[in-house]
């Protein structure tokens, strides 16, 4: 064992002195210091060494570190600045460093939207989607709006196509109630239904002016449930179940009378919420809902004689909010690494 550390220690100072340029001496740094180098390698070997010769071996070792270390900073400092091995020593063969402990995570409006789903999926909810890009019948004549209705204005819309260039000129979709349409069209001409019990969570597109509650891009989540003897007492239950199981067991909600060309009798749905920690809790509106107007059923080709059913719509932004005390829809779009670790 000495005598193995004597002849790293003379073959280390020989060629160290022979190295011509900074990348040879790193080269000679990771061969003899580094470690998986000479000097690391021997290590092992004093388990072998015997109790009595242990102590001399143990400082001859620490003498020929040494010694190979102080050569080493000395050649290094006689380079100057002129090469790479002046600057900071790097070993490719020592493992990475962790610099930060921050983890990425899932945007909070992908979290809301998956805990709603996991909500719904539990009361019996299938998930359902459909395009972003629609045209007027799905987004407005098969739920009821008429021509001369102001939701159809272009100032209110996002039209692809000019009012009036096409039969049904395609749109950004206004409201994920698209989606149930396309839902009761495809099981008719399917056969697959009636019963239909969805949801459809998605971005939809207003020309809303920014400011803390709006957004021209925003999500909701709706549902839509078709069945026989379906009543309002079921979509109650179900819209109490839901606050009472997302936002506690003391949530206070509430319908109010409202009108929808989509259903009838129609509610809007609020919910007692404080935005702000220090705030008292006041009644905000989640969302619409009411049972399926006939007309829409038949639209579909669905016979309102047999079927009834109940939609609900949320936006998913509000109930972010509502749930996490965010004062501000813009705070969800605008990327700060503040708020994101926040939530």
């Amino acid at each position: 064992m000495l005598e193995t550390l004597n002849q790293i220690e003379s073959e280390g100072l020989a060629q160290l002195e022979a190295a011509g340029d900074g990348d040879a001496v790193e080269a000679w740094r990771i061969a003899f210091l580094g470690s998986k180098g000479r000097l690391r390698g021997v290590m092992p070997m004093l388990k072998d060494v015997s109790k009595e010769d242990k102590p001399a071996v143990g400082k001859r070792l620490n003498e020929v570190k040494t010694a190979l270390e102080a050569a080493f900073e000395a050649r290094k400092a006689g380079l100057g600045s002129g090469g790479s091995a002046g600057g900071p020593a790097l070993d490719m063969t020592e493992p990475g460093l962790i610099e930060s402990q921050n983890l990425g995570r899932r945007h909070i409006l992908t979290r809301v939207r998956e805990e709603l789903v996991e909500v719904f999926a539990r009361m019996g909810f299938a998930v359902a989607e459909g395009p972003e890009v629609e045209d007027d019948e799905h987004n407005f004549v098969k739920l009821n709006i008429p021509a001369d209705h102001p939701a159809r204005d272009p100032i209110d819309n996002f039209y692809v196509d000019a009012p009036g260039s096409r039969a049904h000129p395609r749109m950004l979709r206004s409201q994920t109630s698209t989606v149930q349409i396309r839902v009761m069209e495809d099981a008719v001409a399917n056969g697959t239904g009636p019963p239909l019990k969805v949801i459809s969570p998605g971005r939809v597109y207003r020309p809303d002016t920014v400011d803390a509650t709006h957004s021209f891009m925003f999500h909701q989540l709706e549902g839509l449930y078709i069945d026989r003897d379906v009543t309002m007492v079921d979509l109650k239950s179900t819209l109490l179940h839901f606050a009472r199981a997302y936002f506690g067991e003391d949530a206070e909600v509430r319908l109010r009378p409202s009108f929808f060309p989509f259903t009838e009798p129609s509610a809007e749905f609020d919910m007692k919420i404080a935005l702000k920690p220090d705030a008292e809790p006041d009644w905000i509106e989640l969302g619409g809902c009411g049972m399926v107007d006939p007309n829409v059923l038949t639209a579909c080709g669905i016979d309102p004689e047999k079927w009834t059913g109940f939609a609900f719509g949320f936006g998913i932004e509000r109930l972010a909010m509502g749930k996490y005390g965010i004062p501000d829809i813009r705070m969800l779009f605008e990327n700060d690494v503040r708020f994101l670790e926040q939530v």
